[in-house]
């Protein structure tokens, strides 16, 4: 009896209950419609700040997934500057920074380009630039070979990781990429949202790539989704919403590996999560929101290019205690410059010192109703 979807004599020919998810995929695009319209009436310049910090959780979030923290401040200033944003305090990025941020925007911003294995082999040279996971060298622009052995989908921390399935071999991803890319682009006519569901799981049970695949995968789900809206302006980010529940979504992944073609438990929980996530849109909504009132009143403020880095910081959810020490390290300044800084800053009423005085002196911005 086959073990996994893969195996079964109908692949890959996925079904589902429609009717079982009529109500919550209408729910779904209801509430995409709904947060479409309050940011447009947000105006130009909110609109774009919502999309930097959605795109840049985007980016943070889904390589946490697969255990990789990346410097935010990277994140943001590369999105930044591919998007011409005209924002402060922007910050060199390095070239895995770069490589990850390159992918996603691709994925979001040309959304309606086809979908192509010469775009993946693309995406996969941009995750990996130096052709290089960790210390093991890797064919970037080719599916894995069957050198590699049988690819198994694993997670959790070196030394406790947990398999939930094992991926087709590799003389099969010929074929099977094929395929997919064929379903992607000209498949039966599904809902965008279902599709962006489908194609996610399809490409994670291929597993095409010796690393990479779920980084990928979501950004494929990502360029769907952009489609289902017809705008390349994200407000909401699914690997932001993975993240918190990693482990359900790999459950959730190893029963459907593990089961037969009927997909629906799978298409509900891609649904739901969907879901959440654009809940979560209020949150980003209200961060961009808070420091646009914070400008608002600061505007007559003359306050000097590390001044205003450093106060986007801290809005932006600066973590640990704001240092004068932590200033210079950040602005690349002396001791002096940092203390005269926040001094002004405190003077002017933007910043406040906190309780602890001393040496360890640590600065919140002032709170604004």
């Amino acid at each position: 009896m086959p073990t996994y979807i893969h195996q079964r004599d109908t692949w890959p020919v996925f079904r589902w209950h429609e009717g079982a998810l009529a109500r919550q995929l209408a729910d779904v695009r209801h509430r995409q419609g709904r947060l479409i319209g309050r940011m447009e009436a947000l105006g130009f310049n909110l609109r774009a700040e919502a999309v930097l910090a959605t795109l840049t959780e985007d980016v943070m979030k889904s390589s946490e997934i697969e255990g990789e923290a990346l410097d935010r401040e990277q994140v943001r200033s590369s999105i930044a500057r591919r998007l011409g944003m005209d924002v402060g305090g922007l910050i060199a990025a390095d070239r895995h920074v770069e490589g990850v941020v390159e992918m996603m925007l691709d994925a979001t911003q040309n959304f309606r380009a086809p979908l192509t294995e010469e775009r993946l082999f693309d995406w996969r040279a941009a995750l990996f630039p130096t052709g290089r996971s960790g210390m093991t060298k890797i064919a970037v622009g080719a599916w894995r070979g069957e050198a590699s052995g049988p690819m198994q989908v694993v997670s959790g921390p070196l030394g406790k990781e947990r398999v939930h399935y094992e991926a087709p071999p590799a003389h099969l991803l010929d074929g099977g990429m094929r395929a997919f890319l064929q379903g992607f682009e000209q498949g039966e006519p599904t809902d965008p949202v279902i599709k962006a569901a489908v194609a996610h799981l399809w490409f994670v049970t291929l597993h095409p790539f010796e690393d990479g695949n779920g980084r990928i995968a979501r950004a494929i789900a990502d360029m769907a989704l952009a489609r289902s809206e017809g705008s390349p302006q994200r407000f909401y980010s699914m690997s932001a919403q993975i993240r918190p529940e990693r482990k359900g979504y790999y459950d959730i992944l190893e029963a459907t590996q593990k089961g037969d073609l009927d997909i629906t438990p799978w298409l509900e929980w891609f649904l739901a999560c969907l879901g959440r996530a654009i809940d979560g849109a209020d949150v980003t909504l209200g961060k961009v929101l808070i420091k646009a009132r914070f400008w608002e009143v600061a505007k007559s403020q003359a306050v000097n290019e590390r001044q205003s880095a450093m106060i986007n910081r801290l809005l932006d959810g600066f973590e640990g205690k704001l240092t004068s020490s932590k200033w210079a390290t950040l602005t690349k300044s002396s001791q002096d410059t940092a203390l005269r800084d926040m001094t002004d800053l405190v003077q002017r009423g933007l910043l406040v010192r906190d309780s602890s005085g001393g040496r360890s002196t640590s600065y919140s911005l002032r709170a604004r109703n």
